[in-house]
């Protein structure tokens, strides 16, 4: 089930403000920067393994209350912006999620291995010639 069938919306918590920066009296009179919230601990549509995973792997994006905080002020649009908190919403929490591929232990090829002795051989040599006594 893909992260996207689940209704998060619901438990979003959204906080406009001002944005800062350059932009002129625009900038000055609307309230388009977004902060998205998302309170990892109490949401419903997580298990408790995938809040852990998520705990774990955003720590950096969760206050010491849970709250998972994402801001976005790209954009002229508050709109646009909640549309893009979202978005990062849901790529963090998938790549939070995802569970890293097993390495699978291979054998060297027989050409590497024959390539590495040779390249033992010829320091060897190298350290050889370097000796006194080596006439």
């Amino acid at each position: 089930m893909k992260l996207k069938d689940r209704d998060f919306e619901r438990e979003f918590e959204f906080i406009t403000s001002r944005s800062s920066g350059a932009g002129g009296q625009h900038v000055n009179k609307t309230e388009s920067k977004v902060e998205l919230r998302f309170n990892v601990d109490a949401s419903e549509l997580l298990t408790d393994e995938e809040k852990l995973l998520i705990k774990q792997k955003l720590a950096h994006k969760i206050n010491k209350d849970g709250i998972l905080q994402i801001v976005t002020q790209k954009e002229r649009s508050q709109v646009r912006n909640k549309t893009i908190c979202i978005d990062k919403f849901y790529v963090l929490v998938e790549k939070a999620l995802l569970k890293p591929k097993k390495r699978k232990n291979t054998k060297p090829t027989l050409k590497s291995i024959f390539k590495r002795l040779e390249k033992k051989k010829q320091h060897s040599e190298k350290k050889n010639r370097r000796r006194k006594d080596f006439l």
